[in-house]
């Protein structure tokens, strides 16, 4: 294939690329989204691989790496659960990270890629490099931090070492000057030293920074990974002269950066604040400073109770949350949704932004169980139509509905928005035990006069409230 007709190639899948994301702002228009990203994707590999720049010797390895990859894909898209997708996200930045790190020192250990650039060209490509390995490796250390984090293998709890803003501040100063060092360096052994030194301080500040971070902003950090792991990317192509890597990477860093910035907004929190040290600590254990502790007697209710109540009511609004997920109860909830509006009651979904371990991470679920998308609203959509509703029913969630967000300014989580099922006619929370959500925060709903609380496993209990539905 010629240069130019792999320019063009390169500019119709950034077209595609483009669309991709304008698909994916809406459910509605998701599959649409996906299908232009995965023909945007395929016509970028096939032209690179047809380009100028890959010889006939490197079709060998090149197609290996692409059965691998691909059979390591496809094994995973079979065997992933939807309540694991959280961390395979994660998981999946670790390798765009890792890939900008290994691309990053083979190009500068390459000496046709070397030879390539003299004078202030050749500086720029090695600062190039430089950056393009730093972003790497804190792409690399945080995704799977986040990945152990989110999948169980590490706790939630953050790790606040002494003096830990002196730490970053000590490791960006020796960074800088080891930067200087590579860009003097007179041959490659001199100046892989310097590169090896900035590889393990970022290494090492990825690990910080994810550990630093609290559960509740779990959602915030995925967002977030996902932004280095797309500059990542256009550092690597800055490395490697791709025009459509640069775009590509400069595409996905942009989206993640604006996407944090949302989730931010969601949790009103400060971006600066969640990357020093969240306030969420270890899951199911009691808040570790500040709030108001909690008081008053726990009304619980069984199935046939709730299925009773919802068979009475006119407005029904249904919050999910990670509990849902993690049961597995998503289908449940359609054919419980299916029953209701058959009768005539209307029901609803209301979507916090960081519900779940991911953004959008409700929203998979829901849309995987066939729920119509014209139900599942926002948070900003359905707050004002609580004390309008019959029953509010959080199926698995916890901090996204707690009222000492908005009640108690010494909580941890004071000024979080939420949703407020409280002011419903009656709520009803399901729950395998009174334990406190990822953020650690007791949740004050759960003593409120019109809460229920329906305590099991959220599958059984729901196929409970079916059957009685249907009786």
């Amino acid at each position: 294939m010629s240069a130019t007709l792999a320019t063009a190639s390169y500019i119709g899948a950034t077209i595609l690329f483009i669309l991709s994301l304008g698909g994916l702002s809406n459910p509605e228009s998701s599959r649409r989204g996906n299908l232009y990203g995965m023909i945007g994707m395929t016509i970028a590999v096939l032209a690179t691989v047809s380009g100028p720049h890959v010889t006939s010797a490197g079709y060998a390895w090149i197609v290996g790496a692409m059965v691998v990859g691909g059979s390591i894909g496809l094994y995973a898209s079979r065997v992933v659960r939807m309540t694991q997708m959280p961390e395979l996200v994660a998981l999946m930045h670790s390798l765009v990270g890792l890939a900008a790190m290994l691309v990053g020192f083979a190009n500068y250990i390459d000496p046709a890629a070397s030879a390539e650039f003299t004078g202030a060209a050749k500086s720029i490509h090695e600062m190039e490099i430089y950056i393009g390995i730093l972003i790497g490796a804190v792409t690399f250390t945080g995704s799977v931090i986040a990945f152990g984090k989110l999948s169980g293998k590490i706790g939630g709890k953050t790790l606040l070492l002494p003096g830990r803003h002196w730490l970053n501040l000590a490791g960006l100063l020796v960074v800088i000057w080891f930067g200087r060092e590579f860009l003097h360096a007179e041959s490659i052994s001199d100046g892989m030293m310097p590169l090896i030194v900035m590889t393990v301080i970022s290494l090492l500040f990825g690990i910080h920074m994810v550990m630093a971070i609290g559960g509740a902003d779990m959602p915030v950090v995925i967002s977030m990974l996902n932004s280095y792991s797309g500059w990542a990317a256009a550092a690597t192509g800055f490395m490697l002269s791709n025009d459509l890597l640069i775009v590509v990477g400069a595409l996905v860093g942009s989206s993640g950066a604006i996407l944090s910035y949302i989730m931010c907004r969601a949790m009103n929190r400060n971006f600066i604040s969640v990357i020093a040290g969240g306030f969420g600590s270890e899951g199911g254990a009691p808040a570790p400073t500040g709030g108001v502790q909690p008081a008053g007697e726990v009304n619980p209710i069984l199935a046939a109770e709730t299925a009773e109540l919802l068979r009475e009511s006119k407005n029904v609004i249904i919050v999910p949350g990670y509990g849902m997920a993690v049961a597995q109860a998503q289908h449940t909830v359609y054919e419980i949704t299916k029953v209701l509006r058959e009768k005539g009651v209307n029901v609803r979904f209301g979507i916090h932004p960081v519900a779940g371990r991911m953004p959008g991470h409700m929203n998979v679920l829901l849309a995987e169980a066939k729920v119509p998308y014209d139900i599942v609203l926002e948070m900003d959509e359905l707050n004002e139509d609580f004390p309008d509703t019959d029953v509010a029913m959080i199926i698995g969630a916890n901090d996204i509905v707690n009222p000492a967000a908005e009640e108690d300014p010494t909580s941890p989580i004071a000024g979080m928005p939420v949703l407020q099922v409280w002011k419903a006619k009656t709520s009803i929370v399901m729950k395998r035990s009174m334990a406190t959500g990822y953020a650690g925060v007791d949740n004050p709903l759960f003593y409120k006069d019109n809460n229920r609380m329906l305590f099991g496993d959220a599958k059984k209990m729901l196929d409970e409230v079916l059957a009685a539905l249907k009786a």
